[in-house]
């Protein structure tokens, strides 16, 4: 007859095995990865809403300004061959069009003071400047004007324009002035340069004294914009002296200048050959837009270009605390806190004997993941380093709370918060230092690695793990 042996409650209970512990924590570890993805997609968002309202106070401001010119423009009368079908038969004819001949000055100064000032609605806010291009031009006609295929007898001097171009012409003061070889000129609207999109003002000039001698054109341009000046220079000799009381400012474009930037502002000055810009003097053809966003951050021409693309120079006044920017690489940063802590609970389960399971390590998980929100959230009211300092307070006093619970040690939960701490402010120093980034992460990876291998080094990942029961 069989004996029926009763359970001894203190009999061992199987576990899953160390390695099998390790996959299941990983696996979670993506689970949690999903939340993570949608703090990016909500910063995104936010990031649109930002651009949105700010959009909407530059539209009613000035936009990012380009600047370009003055260049006097001559009209001309030139011969167009053109063949036609008539009949059954080619005909030649010879029509006489009107054309307009490009003029950039021989020399050309250029003065600006960026004067910023921020404006917000509602939690967003917008850094706009008033400025103005102040300066002198001098024109001349080239001795060996007819190579360019244009005589001075087909130029009609008396129809001669100065055109100044500007990208957003709304942002235009109504104190400009422009004066001509000493006499004031009356401006005009439209008839810009290419340039700027034809967009910008002119006045008509006396191109006469173009035909023996030289113009020597003065001028105060007043406008409005928002963030960034582009000036595309065009002269034999371009000099462009600008000053700021923004601290930080950002040069960009094909050119750069010698600058002098301190706390209490800046001042750059570019000096410009046009040699070095590739571009002849004379031209029939207007010139190529130039879009800032894009343009500004050309150092060359690129590959299928035109010979002769439009080169700039463009004054950025750069915002450092960039809030969203700032979020979003954080939040590249939350592999590598969940990673961490999850290694550490991990270690707590197969080292320290204290079972931990799979929805504590998914509520730890989301409150890793809140943080982020928390610091998007914050981030918009007060800033992004007091809202890092909140975050990530409320974070570890949540996690470390929750960890006394769950490893029935307070002095246990408190390595658990020392590590977050650690973790919080070793991904700010990474955020600060942009350019060691990638060699600080490295090596704070290399560490965590290596301590988790010297501490499992004795571990069978294989062997299944065995508790007392619990009553």
């Amino acid at each position: 007859m069989t004996e029926i042996q009763e359970e001894d409650p203190d009999q061992l209970k199987p576990e899953r095995s160390p390695g099998a512990k390790f996959l299941l924590v990983i696996l979670m570890g993506f689970l949690i990865t999903i939340p993570l993805l949608t703090v990016w997609a909500l910063n995104y968002d936010r990031q649109s809403q930002s651009d949105t309202a700010k959009q909407s106070i530059t539209s009613a401001w000035g936009g990012k300004q380009v600047f370009a010119g003055p260049k006097i423009v001559l009209p001309y009368q030139a011969k167009v061959t053109e063949s036609v079908e008539e009949n059954g038969k080619t005909v030649t004819r010879t029509n006489i069009v009107t054309r307009e001949l490009y003029v950039a000055p021989e020399r050309i100064k250029l003065a600006s003071d960026l004067q910023p000032e921020k404006k917000n609605r509602s939690i967003y806010e917008v850094i706009l400047y008033n400025t103005n291009v102040t300066g002198s031009a001098t024109f001349k006609l080239p001795d060996d004007l007819d190579r360019y295929g244009v005589t001075k007898d087909q130029i009609d001097f008396s129809r001669a324009e100065l055109r100044f171009g500007l990208s957003d012409a709304r942002g235009l003061a109504g104190d400009n002035k422009v004066s001509v070889n000493g006499e004031d000129l009356k401006l005009q609207p439209g008839k810009g340069l290419g340039e700027t999109g034809n967009s910008g003002f002119f006045a008509w000039v006396d191109g006469a004294a173009l035909v023996e001698g030289e113009i020597q054109a003065e001028f105060d341009v007043r406008f409005k914009g928002h963030q960034s000046l582009t000036i595309v220079p065009h002269a034999g000799q371009t000099n462009w002296t600008v000053k700021s009381k923004w601290p930080h400012p950002s040069f960009v474009g094909s050119f750069l200048p010698k600058s002098d930037v301190k706390p209490s502002g800046f001042t750059a000055e570019y000096d410009i050959a046009n040699l070095a810009l590739g571009k002849s003097l004379i031209s029939t053809q207007p010139g190529q837009q130039v879009n800032p966003a894009i343009d500004a951050d050309r150092s060359y021409y690129p590959e299928g270009s035109q010979s002769g693309a439009n080169s700039s120079v463009t004054v950025d006044l750069i915002d450092p605390v960039d809030l969203y920017s700032q979020v979003d690489r954080a939040t590249k940063y939350g592999f590598l806190i969940i990673g961490f802590t999850f290694v550490a609970f991990l270690l707590f389960d197969l080292i320290g004997g204290i079972r931990i399971s799979s929805v504590q390590y998914i509520l730890v998980g989301v409150a890793l993941v809140l943080f982020f929100v928390l610091l998007l959230a914050f981030a918009e009211i007060i800033g992004f380093a007091l809202a890092y300092v909140a975050a990530s307070i409320g974070t570890i006093g949540l996690i470390t709370a929750y960890s006394a619970s769950v490893l029935s040690s307070w002095r246990k939960a408190s390595i658990i918060g020392g590590l977050l701490a650690a973790l919080y402010g070793a991904i700010y120093i990474l955020l600060s230092l942009e350019a060691y980034s990638l060699l600080i992460g490295s090596l704070l990876i290399f560490a965590a690695l290596a301590g988790v291998m010297y501490v499992t080094r004795r571990l069978d990942w294989s062997s299944t793990l065995k508790r007392p029961k619990t009553a």
